[in-house]
């Protein structure tokens, strides 16, 4: 019975091994979203804006994102911090354009009433 046990559980070391490794070799590394607003240039455009923030989380959850963070309270290590700063993560850069690609409006009407940017990070593979 001990070798039975023995051998069920070297089978079942070995398979999630195997199959960490197989994960670790297709993971494509995290793409995220990032939003800076620098200034807001029209308050109500910008009243606006946060109005639409239950429709953009929705977008962000529709291609399976992750909010990393999305605030007003930044700190400055150095330079000036903008005044707003989202942070998105998405699985590839297929999901984030797609993303990206739902917010026209909202970004058309973000540039307007602020002064900010927009723009993909690539991430980096994790190691195990």
């Amino acid at each position: 019975m001990k070798t039975y046990f023995l051998g069920l559980t070297l089978v079942a070391f070995v398979s999630v091994v195997a199959i960490r490794g197989l994960h670790a070799r297709t993971t494509t590394p995290p793409v995220y979203v990032v939003v800076e607003i620098d200034e807001i240039i029209d308050a109500n455009g910008f009243e606006a804006l946060r109005q639409m923030a239950a429709a953009t989380a929705v977008e962000v959850q529709f291609e399976d994102g992750r909010y990393f963070a999305s605030t007003e309270n930044v700190t400055a290590l150095d330079g000036s911090a903008p005044k707003f700063f989202a942070f998105i993560a998405f699985d590839n850069m297929t999901k984030a354009k797609a993303f990206n690609d739902s917010m026209k409006d909202t970004t058309a009407l973000r540039t307007k009433v602020t002064k900010s940017r927009s723009f993909i990070v690539e991430g980096t593979s994790q190691s195990s």
